[in-house]
C-alpha cells in the first residue's frame, strides 16, 4: 500500500484509543481524524475533514454515516464501522462477570439476526431479549425510552449518548467494536483503495468495428479516425479485419473517453460505428469480453457501445452524445452511487439486482443468498445484515423446513426500489 494513502475516520471522543490501537498494526497508511463529542458536531467535523486532507477512503460508524453520509464524495471507498456479534458476546459476559442474569435485557443498535445468533451460540431464552435495531431516523431520547419502558435489570448499548443518558439509573454495558473489529473494517477498507487504484491501472480492450454493411474503405476511415484520436496517443492499435479494429490501453483512458462509461462522442466524428469494451485478468480475456461487447452493440438501432467486464458488469448502450441512450449496471442505473452509499461493490450489487429480479416477489434466506452467491453460510449471514442495515434486504417472516432446530429468518430483496428512488 503506498505511503500516500490516507483513511478518515470520524469517531467520538472517547473512542479514539481504541481507534488509535486499530491503526497501530496497518502500515502503510496514514490517518486524519475527525473526532466529535455531540452527534449534532458531525457534520461540521466531517466537512472540515475533506477540505483539509485529500482523502483515500473513509471509516465511520452507524451514526456518523447516517449524518453524514450525503457530505461524502461520489466514488470515494467508505466502510461504515458497526459492532460484531464478538463484541455483542463480550458484554453480556461483563455483564454475567457483575453478577447479573443473562436475561432479560434490552439492547440497542444490533440487528435482531445478530442477536438472535449470540442468543443461540448463548443458549439463552431469546424471548426475553428486547432488541432495538438501529434507524437513522429514531432519536436518542426515543432510544432510551425503549429502555426504559423494557424495564431490564440492565441495557447493551453501542451509542455513547445512550449510555451518558441511562447513567445512574440502570447498568449499561457498553458493545462497542473492539480494536480487532475495527481493525478488520480497516484492513477491508485498505484492500478496496488498493483494488480501486489497481482498477485505474489495469489494461483493458476495445473493438471498433464500422457499421453495416462496412466496407474495407469504411473500416480503413475508422482506423485513421482512431489513430487521429488525442486520448490514444499512446494506445497500441491493431487492425483485426473483419474483426474489427482492436485497441488497448489503460482502463482509466476508456473511462476518460466515455465520460465514466456515460457516452462515446468520437462515433459521431465519422464513419457509422459501433464499440466494445472489455476489462478482464488478460489481454485474451479482454479482447473476447470486448468482441462481445461489440457484438451486442451492433444489435442496437443507433451507432454505441457496450462495456462488459468479467466480474459480469454490463453497461450500455453508451450513445454518441456525452448523453447516453441509456446507462445500465446490469440494467440498473445509479447503481455505482448506491453501491457507494451502502458500503458494497457495484459488482456485488449488480449480482444482487440480478438475483432480486429472478426472485420476482419470493422472499430468500441467508443461505439461499449464500448458494447464489457462491460463498459460505456465515458471509450470506452477513451479507444479509449488511443489506437490511441499509434497508436493502427487508425482514419477511420465517420458515421452518424441519420440526428439530429454530425457524430461519426470511427476507425480500429490495434493490430495485432503492434504485428507483430519488
Amino acid at each position: 500500500m503506498p505511503a500516500a494513502t490516507v483513511i478518515g475516520l470520524v469517531v467520538h471522543a472517547t473512542h479514539r484509543p481504541r481507534f488509535t490501537e486499530a491503526t497501530e498494526l496497518l502500515g502503510g497508511v496514514s490517518f486524519a481524524w475527525a473526532v466529535y463529542e455531540r452527534e449534532d458536531e458531525i457534520r461540521e467535523q466531517v466537512t472540515s475533514l475533506l477540505a483539509a486532507r485529500d482523502i483515500d477512503g473513509l471509516l465511520l460508524g452507524l451514526v456518523p454515516y447516517a449524518r453524514a453520509r450525503d457530505l461524502v464524495p461520489p466514488g470515494l471507498p467508505v466502510a461504515v464501522n458497526r459492532s460484531a456479534a464478538l463484541d455483542l458476546a463480550l458484554a453480556w459476559a461483563r455483564a454475567r462477570g457483575d453478577g447479573l442474569p443473562a436475561t432479560p435485557v434490552s439492547i440497542d443498535t444490533f440487528d435482531q439476526e445478530t442477536v438472535d445468533e449470540v442468543a443461540d451460540a448463548l443458549a439463552l431464552d431469546r424471548s426475553a431479549i428486547d432488541c432495538q435495531p438501529f434507524d437513522p431516523a429514531r432519536s436518542i431520547a426515543d432510544v432510551v425510552a425503549f429502555h426504559r419502558e423494557r424495564a431490564a435489570p440492565y441495557v447493551i448499548s453501542v451509542r455513547t449518548a445512550v449510555t451518558a443518558a441511562l447513567a445512574g439509573q440502570v447498568a449499561v454495558f457498553n458493545a462497542l467494536a473492539t480494536a480487532g473489529t475495527i481493525r478488520a473494517d480497516l484492513h477491508e477498507l485498505a484492500l478496496r483503495i488498493r483494488s480501486q487504484r489497481a482498477d485505474r491501472q489495469r489494461f483493458a480492450a476495445a473493438v471498433f468495428r464500422a457499421g453495416k454493411p462496412g466496407t474495407d474503405a469504411d473500416r480503413a476511415a475508422l482506423l485513421a479516425q482512431l489513430r487521429a484520436t488525442p486520448e490514444f496517443a499512446d494506445a497500441w492499435i491493431d487492425d483485426r479485419g473483419r474483426h474489427g479494429i482492436v485497441v488497448f490501453a489503460p482502463a482509466a483512458l476508456f473511462e476518460t473517453v466515455t465520460h465514466q462509461w456515460v457516452g462515446l462522442p468520437l462515433l459521431a466524428e465519422g464513419v457509422p460505428a459501433v464499440a466494445g469494451f472489455g476489462i478482464g485478468a488478460s489481454a485474451r480475456s479482454c479482447v473476447a469480453l470486448a468482441e462481445r461487447a461489440a457484438a451486442r452493440a451492433e444489435q442496437e438501432a443507433e451507432p454505441g457501445a457496450y462495456l462488459i467486464s468479467e466480474d459480469g458488469v454490463v453497461i450500455g448502450p453508451m450513445g454518441t452524445t456525452g448523453t447516453p441512450l441509456a446507462y445500465t449496471y446490469r440494467d440498473h442505473g445509479g447503481l455505482e452511487a448506491l453501491a457507494g452509499r451502502v458500503g458494497l461493490s457495484a459488482a456485488t450489487l449488480s449480482r444482487l439486482a440480478a438475483i432480486e429480479r429472478t426472485l420476482g416477489d419470493r422472499p430468500l434466506s441467508p443461505s439461499d443468498l449464500a448458494r447464489s452467491l457462491g460463498i459460505t453460510d456465515p458471509s450470506g449471514r452477513r451479507l444479509i445484515r449488511k443489506l437490511s442495515q441499509s434497508r436493502l434486504a427487508l425482514a419477511e417472516g420465517s420458515s421452518q423446513l424441519h420440526r428439530k432446530g429454530r425457524p430461519t429468518r426470511l427476507y425480500r430483496l429490495a434493490i430495485t426500489a432503492a434504485l428507483e428512488s430519488p
